[in-house]
């Protein structure tokens, strides 16, 4: 039987979400943990691929408490981004188990009770960290009989254009990770980006200054955020890509871009158009999904498996979730709009 230990709060997962509830938590008289699958803080940063570039400047790009060292108008790599997370945890005293995996989350009367490969943990407070990067999602596409021979990657999978073959490469999904891919290995590789859209692009700036500091001088997201008209609406609109490095390549035709991608027969994609593409190589940058099963706890997920919140707040009392996108407002699950939340969580609702 697993060792038992009892505290008041017990925060599962230990990236920027469950750090900056750590930061709030640690003002406070409460006990608690972070738990996390991870061997290392910043893991899931570290395994993305190696030329991945925040597209927030390090002054939008910190959690609470601690700036984000470096030039505050430049942009962080995946590595910096992962040893601020770790600089983040030691300065600030987090407690954290690591390589701890979650085998199920139960309620028993007002007790949560939170079973691990290790150790049986009892609280009366549980929130859940885990973001919004758990299972690499790839659409199912009609598919004849697809050649063995194609090297076929998740964005999770893909790291740099030496994982490919030469030739025609086909980057599926057009959000911020498949831009910046098909810019990447626009250098090397015949690029094809299929999009089930139009794109929309922002720029990093405007008038000189970052969009970043727009939004904050004009104090947008206090504007549109969940629950008001506007910020409904914008939740249902396509995330613009950031920067206008991939327009201009399309622009000089060293990106293409491909209608919705429908069927694969052999190496042959067939899009949504009608035309076709013989491919050597396929980039799945078409996101993730959420895997909340080991939640066993009534009236906490939706019929689709979604978590059921206000603003982070659950239907079941002591049980929270932060770091999901648009969870209050658009920066949500991002480094520089996660400590909003863990504020509004930690001083206004966690209570034992």
């Amino acid at each position: 039987m697993n060792e038992l230990v009892k505290l008041d709060v017990i925060v599962i997962g230990a990236g920027q979400a469950g750090l900056a509830i750590g930061y709030y938590l640690k003002k406070s008289n409460l006990s608690f943990l972070l738990l996390d699958q991870n061997v290392q803080i910043g893991e899931t940063w570290i395994k993305r691929y190696d030329s991945l570039i925040l597209f927030s400047p390090r002054k939008y790009s910190s959690l609470p408490g601690l700036s984000f060292p470096g030039n505050p108008n430049g942009y962080p790599n995946k590595n910096e981004t992962a040893d601020y997370l770790k600089k983040y945890k030691k300065q600030f005293s987090i407690p954290v188990e690591l390589d701890t995996h979650v085998i199920q989350l139960t309620k028993e009367n007002d007790v949560f009770i939170t079973e691990t490969n290790h150790k049986t943990y009892h609280s009366k407070v549980v929130v859940i960290a885990t973001g919004p990067f758990q299972s690499s999602f790839i659409p199912k596409l009609k598919c004849s009989s697809l050649d063995e021979k194609i090297i076929q990657l998740h964005s999770s999978e893909y790291k740099n254009p030496q994982q490919l073959h030469k030739g025609n490469t086909l980057v599926v999904g057009a959000g911020n990770s498949g831009a910046q891919i098909a810019v990447e290995l626009s250098n090397s590789h015949d690029v094809y980006l299929s999009s089930s859209q139009n794109l929309k692009f922002s720029p990093h700036k405007f008038a000189g200054k970052s969009v970043f500091w727009w939004f904050e001088i004009l104090k947008i997201y206090d504007v549109f955020h969940t629950g008001t008209k506007l910020g409904e609406w914008i939740k249902k609109q396509p995330e613009p890509i950031m920067g206008t490095e991939l327009k201009e390549l399309i622009h000089q035709n060293k990106v293409k871009i491909t209608a919705k991608t429908i069927s694969i027969d052999g190496n042959k994609v067939t899009f949504e158009d009608g035309k076709t593409l013989t491919v050597k190589n396929i980039i799945w940058a078409t996101g993730f999904t959420q895997n909340f099963d080991w939640i066993k706890i009534n009236n906490v997920l939706n019929q689709k498996g979604n978590p059921l919140h206000k603003r982070g707040v659950s239907q079941v009392p002591g049980l929270f979730f932060i770091g999901l996108p648009w969870l209050h407002k658009r920066p949500s699950a991002l480094l520089g709009g996660v400590g909003e939340d863990a504020e509004y969580i930690v001083k206004t609702q966690i209570s034992v």
